[in-house]
Order: structure tokens, then sequence, then C-alpha cells
């Protein structure tokens, strides 16, 4: 029966995967949206600099659509810096894609300035550079034309609906079997520990009972969250990667769900609210650290 499961969700796979290969909008998308969130907070940093602000936190990126992302900037904005700085920025992030920028009043949206990459490419004449600038705060908005304007081709409902019936099937029979072949929590956990009560702070971490204990409050912890907080305690103060924490704590599922650990994480900060001291740090698109302070 597994044999037989297996192969229908292989050929489902590949018909999917054969679909998907047709739509240029969904390839790299994950890494375009970190590529161009980089490159505008790398846009950010150097106007803010030029400004003579060292110090000030660099807003974080917003996407307000497929390709569109924006960054507000409460300080004096350099307009005729602008275009060179951020082509630097998409260029040194391989982002070649064509663009337009919109700089809007931050208050009422209103559209203040703006180019195409064409006009700094090929003409080499950016509107509007040169003429006076009120001082104030502007949200600077990037689209990318191409990727926004490549056509998605749809995806037959019966393609998806087998597809997720057999791969659903082949789910829960793995699931099932897996079970039976798990280790027991407490060799899991304690396997890398000799001693299986970890203490950190107020917090009693005891990975052969799988509990928590934080401030006279205990708390019994799931699999998931035993193993997530051990690897925390394990690396105070570091900065743990979501590929290491997926690696690490999901990896004998077979299947991982990137927003598995973001939900972990909320479930862990409430465990530990109760310790001031302790406090589970979100670093954006990186990953997360345990700070311990005191």
């Amino acid at each position: 029966m597994k044999k037989i499961v297996l192969v229908l969700s292989l050929l489902v796979a590949g018909l999917l995967f054969t679909q998907f290969a047709r739509l240029p909008a969904a390839t790299g998308r994950t890494d375009f949206t970190q590529q161009a969130n980089l490159a505008l907070r790398r846009t950010a940093h150097h106007l803010l600099r030029d400004a003579g602000d060292t110090t000030s936190r660099i807003p974080a990126v917003q996407q307000v659509g497929t390709a569109t992302f924006q960054i507000r900037l409460d300080h004096a904005l350099n307009y005729k810096k602008l275009p060179a700085l951020l082509q630097q920025s998409l260029a040194l992030y391989a982002l070649d894609d064509p663009y337009d920028v919109a700089v809007l009043d931050c208050t009422a949206g209103t559209l203040q300035l703006g180019y195409t990459v064409a006009d700094l490419t090929q003409q080499n004449d950016v509107p509007c550079v040169g003429r006076d600038q009120q001082t104030g705060c502007y949200t600077i908005r990037v689209s990318f034309t191409g990727r926004a304007s490549q056509n998605q081709l749809p995806i037959p409902w019966g393609l998806w609906i087998a597809g997720f019936v057999v791969v659903g099937g082949a789910y829960i029979l793995w699931q099932k079997s897996s079970r039976t072949t798990r280790p027991p929590l407490s060799m899991d956990l304690a396997r890398a520990e000799s001693v299986p009560l970890i203490q950190v702070g107020n917090l009693t971490f005891d990975a052969l009972n799988q509990t928590v204990e934080v401030a006279d409050q205990s708390y019994t912890l799931t699999y998931r969250e035993a193993k997530l907080l051990h690897l925390f305690l394990r690396h105070p103060n570091q900065l743990l990667t979501r590929d290491f924490i997926l690696k690490s704590v999901w990896e004998d599922e077979g299947i991982i769900v990137g927003r598995s650990v973001d939900v972990f994480v909320s479930r862990l900060r409430k465990h530990l609210k109760p310790d001031p001291g302790l406090h589970i740090i979100a670093v954006h698109g990186v990953g997360y650290r345990l700070e311990v302070r005191g």
C-alpha cells in the first residue's frame, strides 16, 4: 500500500511541478522578496547616513503588493542621491528587473516625486532632480513592473484536488508509520545532555518529563515545544537561523512547514513571560535568539 501511495504521490507531484515550472512569477519568489527587502534597507541606510543620521533604527520594509515594496523615512530625504543609491543596491543583490519609483508624502500618501529605471539607465535624466524639496516624512515605494506583469497560468482544479487527496493520504500513512519508530521524548532530548534538568534564570526545564517551571509556574510541553526550548537553552544569546531550527527540531518529520517555527516560538514566549530576564527575540529575515538577561 505504501508503494502505491508513494508512486501516485510522485506522479501528482510531477504534474504539479510541470504546472509550476510554467509560472515564472513563482520561481524564486522567496529569494526575490528577501533580496528586494535588503536592497531597500541598504538604500535607506545610505540616505540616512547622507543626512547625518548614523544612529536611528532603519524602519521595516513593507511589501504592499506582489512585487511592490516601500520603506518610510522620517528624516530628510536627498532625492538627488536616491536614484544612484537604489540602482547600486539593486545591482548588489542581483535584481535587474525593470522598476518604477514613487516618493509619497507619509501623511497624505500623495505622490511627490518619481521616476522609472529607464529615466536613469537610458536617458540619464531623472525627473525633478535639482528642484527644491521640503523637509519632511517620505515613503519610498519601488514597484518591479516586470514581475508584476508576468502572467500566471491557472492550475486545473482537478489536478489540485487529486494532489491534495493523494499527498494527504501519503502524509497520514507516513505519520502512522513514523509514530511507531519515533524515539521516546526523554531519549531524544536527553541524548545530548547528561543532566536532564536545565536551569537558566528562573527557569527549570525537565527534559525527561517534558515540563518547564518558570517563576513558580509549571507547564507541560508538547513534543515540539520541548525540542525547541531545549535547542534555545543549549544556545543562549546565540542567533539561530530558521533553517538551523527547522533542521534541528522538525527534520525527523520529513515534511517541514516554515510557519511552524513562528507558531511554536509564540507558544514558548507565553511560557517564558513570567521571567522578565528571558526573551526570544526575532531577527527579521534570519531567525531567533534567546536572550538571557541578569
